[in-house]
């Protein structure tokens, strides 16, 4: 069973482009980058040479007589005679790259020869990615994978893109949502958030139309990612960087929801711990928003770099390190109970991210002026509030009539309602957040 990624549609436009350059496919361990790899190149090349530098080994001496192509040609097919070489139709395919970063410095020789086309994957666990990008710097092209988005999700369900794309429609014409559409795409949202993106948790409840072990299968991802942690992370406090990934379901439940180091450890000191929230996010296994000095354009370059909230970049992952009896009700009941705040705003920055959008912030030091997003327009910073109830917007009226907001005009409040327009606030239901990047390209 292969489900439909948005990778598919970039791998065709690479092969597509004449003056394609060598590929590494990014992300996190887990999210299906071998599997739309090997996919994409079984249906495009004659041939494909596969060969996995965690599993093989043996590989792992491929460059040490030389980085060009015919010496790298020629060490492989020495450790493996059948493997075969087609000029202008074969697909190399160097997978678990983290094991044999050097491989990278091959790129330049492979990106001048042209006769072989080549794809390197890994996850961002355990990758010197710094190493690996200076070997191959003006040599290749990058692509960051993410688990599913709620759109692959659709498309997993056997939805078409006409009744996807009728999402965008209804934004952009402010038409509300029937009762029917409304009550599918929630009940959707609602299964989606409760499974996440990961494709092999995907699968199961595709097969069996149930979240039977999807549990133990999101439990055993993040036993991975710690497992992981021990493997790759060197020169580090492997505890320190465990306890933080722990620590965000609890971080993301306070009011508050600015990481604190004071949750892992009242002595816990930022200095401490610095490198270890810089090696998650550089793993992919969590993501940071940052929060900015002035809710003012432009964005990047406006952030105060002490503060910050961190989220898993996969809402399963996350309602999975709930407690049993949240586990129950939200897979057996969909009720989000005492959670639900910080998981919608976990849905809405995954969401974000996955789309390209960055996340940025905003909380007013002694005052209750706090805003859980912002994104931007051609000409306009717009900020995102994310409600978990149907309480008044108090922030979000405030940073668009306050004058001294200049560049606020607008603003957009996801919640658990229909679509609406009202006050210079765009009001939309949560599942509408994976449409936001194409929805803002309208705006202007």
């Amino acid at each position: 069973m292969y489900f439909k990624r948005k990778i598919d549609g970039f791998l065709a436009d690479w092969k597509n482009n004449h003056s394609r350059k060598p590929l590494i496919v990014k992300g996190a361990r887990q999210i299906g980058k071998t599997e739309s790899i090997l996919h994409f190149a079984n249906e495009n090349y004659e041939n494909v040479v596969y060969i996995n530098f965690a599993l093989d080994k043996k590989y792992t001496t491929i460059v040490n007589d030389g980085y060009d192509v015919e010496t790298v040609v020629k060490n492989i097919t020495l450790i493996n005679p059948s493997t075969r070489f087609i000029p202008d139709k074969t697909l190399i395919v160097f997978d678990e790259i983290q094991e044999y970063p050097d491989i990278a410095t091959s790129l330049k020789a492979f990106n001048l020869d042209k006769r072989y086309d080549v794809i390197c994957s890994g996850s961002m666990l355990g990758i010197n990615y710094r190493k690996i990008h200076s070997n191959s710097v003006g040599s290749k092209t990058d692509y960051e994978m993410f688990s599913m988005d709620f759109e692959e999700f659709l498309w997993a369900k056997g939805y078409e893109d006409k009744a996807i794309n009728s999402i965008l429609e209804h934004m952009i014409s402010l038409t509300p949502f029937s009762e029917t559409e409304l009550s599918v795409y929630k009940s959707l949202f609602l299964d989606y958030c409760v499974l996440g993106g990961m494709p092999d948790v995907i699968k199961g409840y595709i097969k069996t139309g149930t979240f039977s072990q999807s549990l133990e299968i999101q439990g055993q991802i993040r036993l991975d990612y710690e497992e992981d942690v021990r493997k790759y992370a060197e020169g580090l406090d492997q505890a320190k960087i465990i306890s933080v990934y722990r620590s965000i379901p609890a971080q993301l439940a306070k009011e508050n929801k600015k990481f604190q180091f004071s949750i892992i450890d009242k002595k816990a000191r930022s200095r401490e711990y610095t490198g270890c929230i810089e090696w998650l996010i550089d793993a992919g296994v969590v993501t940071e928003c940052k929060c900015l000095n002035y809710p003012e354009l432009p964005l990047k370059g406006n952030v105060d770099n002490s503060k910050y909230k961190l989220y898993y970049p996969d809402t399963g992952l996350l309602i999975s390190t709930l407690d049993e009896e949240a586990q129950e009700d939200l897979r057996v009941n969909k009720n989000l109970g005492v959670y639900k705040g910080a998981l919608y705003e976990n849905f809405v920055a995954e969401a974000f991210v996955k789309q390209g959008l960055g996340l940025f912030y905003y909380k007013k030091d002694n005052s209750t002026l706090e805003e859980d997003f912002f994104v931007r327009s051609k000409n306009e910073l717009i900020p995102v509030e994310v409600k978990s109830n149907n309480d008044s917007s108090k922030s979000l009226n405030a940073l668009i009539k306050n004058d001294r907001y200049a560049d606020i005009k607008h603003g957009i409040k996801l919640g658990d309602f229909n679509i609406g327009y009202t006050n210079n606030i765009y009001t939309f239901p949560y599942f509408c957040a994976f449409m936001l990047k194409a929805y803002l390209h309208k705006w202007d």
